[in-house]
C-alpha cells in the first residue's frame, strides 16, 4: 500500500521514508517523545520509523510526514493508527519541535479524519493522550472529541480515550464545514 498524498492549506501530508530518518530521530531522542513511547536510541527510532512505514502495508493506512508547504520542512508525524495492541483505529499526532503552537496537528489531523471517514469508510475514530500530555488533549477537543473513556496499554500505560465525532454528526454545520 502506498500512502496517498493529501494537501491541506498549509500542508502537504506524504508518505513516511528513509530520507525522513533524521528528523524522526530528532524527535524521538527528545523529551518531546516521552508521551509516545521516548526517549529513544537512533536505533529505536530507526524501528519506530520502519513501524509507520509498515503500517501501510499491514493496514491499508498509516500516518503521514507532514511537510510545510512554503518550505518543506517536516513539522511531524500525522494520521491514522492501529497497531496490535490498541483498542481502536486511532488519530494520531506527533509534532516535531519548533512547529507547535502553529495549528499544524489540527490542521492535519482534521485531513486525517476526512480520509477515514470519507475513503476508508470508517465510523468512528479515537485519539489516545497520556494524562500529561495537556496540548494533545487541546488539539482532540479542538477537533470536536470528548473524554469519553480510559485506556490502559502493556507498554504505553495509562491514557484517555478522546471520542470523535461520528461523520454523520461533521455533516451541516460539523467541525470540517469550517475548516
Amino acid at each position: 500500500m502506498i500512502a496517498p498524498t493529501l494537501h491541506t492549506e498549509r500542508l502537504t501530508l506524504r508518505a513516511p521514508c528513509a530520507a525522513d530518518f533524521t528528523p524522526f530521530a530528532e524527535f524521538y531522542a527528545s523529551d518531546r517523545a516521552k508521551f509516545v513511547g521516548g526517549p529513544l536510541t537512533s536505533e529505536g527510532a530507526w524501528r519506530m520509523l520502519a513501524m509507520e512505514i509498515g503500517h501501510w502495508t499491514l493496514k491499508g493506512f498509516g500516518r503521514w510526514i507532514a511537510e510545510e508547504k512554503s518550505t518543506g520542512a517536516p513539522v511531524g508525524l500525522i494520521g491514522l493508527f492501529e497497531p496490535f495492541g490498541w483498542p481502536e483505529p486511532e488519530i494520531g499526532w506527533d509534532l516535531f519541535a519548533g512547529f507547535e503552537g502553529k495549528g499544524y496537528a489540527t490542521e492535519a489531523a482534521l485531513s486525517a479524519r476526512s480520509y477515514a471517514y470519507d475513503v476508508l469508510g470508517w465510523t468512528t475514530a479515537i485519539s489516545l493522550v497520556k494524562t500529561a500530555n495537556t496540548g494533545s488533549a487541546r488539539v482532540a477537543t479542538r477537533m470536536g472529541a470528548w473524554h469519553d473513556s480510559d485506556y490502559t496499554h502493556e507498554r504505553h500505560g495509562f491514557m484517555h480515550v478522546y471520542r470523535h465525532p461520528a461523520p454523520d454528526a461533521l455533516v451541516n454545520g460539523g467541525i470540517e464545514a469550517y475548516t
